[in-house]
């Protein structure tokens, strides 16, 4: 177990496991913020329930626990830190979130599962890595986009324009202090 100096600790904010707390490691990890997941989710109300999640560069996990909260009905759980996914482990087993699949690889690469499209994307890449632009193709590629899928990115507020695909669009951002976040989806035709 990790020592506690290098522990964290977010509280869940709505549905079945509002107010639960989740230890996770500070090392290299950049949580998404109460306030950001708070609009997010609100953003998600209407789709979350029953969805299928996947969480790239999970970090804290936190994401991923709010989904189930709030109903999803399952989730992929991905980072490739050996260290956030013993944390996220272990808060899957004291919450007993067994609809959620833990992956360690680095993003983009080799995914082997067996839900292969999904209605909520979670991308919270590493700030100034220029991840953004590679795991939109690395998703289309793979075709983990359910048809009326929506993308959530969280990038650092200096990055302009957003690279996502000329066919996705912004359905909502905002702006929370050196955090810009988005919720995109493809355009139908």
């Amino acid at each position: 177990m990790p020592s506690k100096s290098s522990q964290g600790i977010l509280r869940i904010i709505g549905g079945k496991w509002r107010s639960r707390r989740i230890r996770f490691s500070e090392t290299g990890v950049r949580p998404t913020p109460d306030r950001v997941r708070e609009t997010l989710f609100n953003w998600l109300a209407p789709i979350i329930p029953g969805a299928h999640c996947l969480d790239l560069f999970a970090g804290s996990g936190v994401l991923s626990f709010e989904a189930l909260s709030r109903g999803a009905a399952s989730i992929v759980t991905i980072d490739q830190s050996a260290e956030a996914i013993r944390f996220i482990e272990q808060n899957k087993q004291l919450l007993q979130a067994e609809n959620m699949q833990l992956i360690k690889m680095q993003i983009p690469g080799n995914l082997s599962i067996e839900k292969k499209s999904f209605d909520i994307i979670f991308m919270d890449p590493p700030f100034h890595q220029g991840l953004i632009e590679l795991c939109c193709a690395w998703l289309r590629e793979k075709e983990l986009l359910a048809p009326n899928a929506y993308i959530y990115i969280e990038t650092e507020a200096d990055l302009n324009p957003l690279p996502i695909p000329s066919d996705w669009e912004i359905f909502r951002e905002k702006k929370a202090g050196q955090v810009k976040y988005y919720l995109c989806r493809p355009i139908s035709i």
